[in-house]
């Protein structure tokens, strides 16, 4: 998981790896990459779905949030939202300092209410800020939301170092949105496996936590699984689910995205995906009921952001959060690492 440049700020401080010419391009006999150094795995084929299965975007809406002046102005991404028992939507997002203003941390995640998922209101503070201990001092990003049977939450949430080139998994837990407390590291990282970010957890059917997760190899994002009794594990590493595709929109860099869990026996994980210069698009890859089988995978990106009129400028969708509300299906995302949108999704 090299930490996309365009994406965030931390970015764009972070020692992005450049990759290396003709590492990673298929050879001219094998039509292969050669194997990742890590995992041994090789790129995949595109080929066609077993047309079993798609979506498609029926409606776009903006989601917008109403809160203090230390939220205004920040940029926006990574929106977590989820429905309560009793019908609210509640909404964990990642803010960062605007371009023009002191790029002091990577993010603070800041927590609101809803009552129809479009308009957010907004706590008065931040619900997880970084510090003060080294390991997340850098700032603290990409919320993730679990709702536990007893009422109190567990956010995993990732943690920046004080030098802003150091990622690794936390989490938090606590009864309210405004009490949480930080409960440590979740799944660190490691010389092969480097800047761990952006989990997707969740239980299966069967009653097994699955974890999955960003992480940096072989000077790329590459999407890797681990499995535990509960939900904050401990993890066992398990290999790696997918992999970029040859020649597709999604051939160069992967990162986790929500998982749609209305049909048991084959969750949909709406993933991130880009090409070597990080424009990411959003995606759908089908399980099978444990997570652990790749059963579908969507061909063309199902999710795009809007036309650009300058190449440089930045090109970016990111899938963050997934609900199913009377049974219409939303998916929420980011665009432009700066605002905020759903998308009313039609399976067929």
């Amino acid at each position: 998981m090299t930490d996309h440049p365009i994406r965030d700020m931390a970015e764009k401080v972070f020692d992005f790896l450049t990759p290396r010419p003709g590492r990673d391009e298929p050879d001219a006999e094998t039509g292969k990459s050669a194997p990742d150094p890590v995992t041994g795995d090789v790129k995949e084929k595109m080929g066609k779905t077993s047309e079993t299965l798609d979506f498609n975007v029926e409606e776009i809406q903006v989601v917008s949030l109403d809160g203090p002046l230390a939220l205004c102005g920040r940029r926006l991404m990574s929106p977590y939202v989820w429905q309560e028992p009793d019908g609210r939507f509640g909404i964990m997002v990642r803010a960062v300092p605007a371009l023009d203003q002191p790029q002091t941390e990577t993010g603070q995640i800041w927590a609101g209410w809803s009552l129809d998922g479009v308009k957010f209101e907004m706590l008065d503070e931040p619900s997880i800020v970084g510090g003060p201990q080294q390991n997340d001092i850098g700032g603290v990003e990409d919320p993730t939301v679990l709702k536990m049977e007893d009422g109190t939450y567990v956010v995993y949430y990732t943690g920046v170092a004080a030098d802003m080139a150091h990622g690794e998994l936390f989490y938090a837990s606590g009864p309210s949105l405004d009490r949480l407390a930080k409960s440590g590291v979740a799944l660190a990282s490691t010389k092969s496996m480097g800047n761990t970010k952006e989990a997707t957890v969740g239980r299966t059917k069967d009653g097994d936590w699955r974890l999955f997760y960003e992480y940096a190899a072989d000077q790329a994002s590459r999407v890797g699984l681990a499995i535990g009794p509960d939900v904050d594990g401990p993890w066992e590493e398990k290999p790696t689910p997918f992999m970029p595709r040859e020649g597709g929109w999604d051939n160069w860099h992967l990162s986790t995205g929500p998982i749609l869990k209305d049909d048991p026996d084959r969750p949909v994980m709406f993933y991130n995906g880009a090409t070597r210069d990080a424009r990411w698009r959003i995606g759908w890859i089908a399980f099978s009921r444990d997570c652990m089988h790749v059963v579908d995978r969507c061909v063309q990106p199902l999710l795009t952001p809007p036309p650009t009129n300058d190449r440089t400028d930045t090109d970016i969708a990111f899938a963050a959060s997934v609900i199913v509300d009377k049974g219409v299906i939303w998916l929420y995302y980011s665009l432009e690492d700066q605002r905020l949108s759903r998308a009313r999704l039609r399976r067929t």
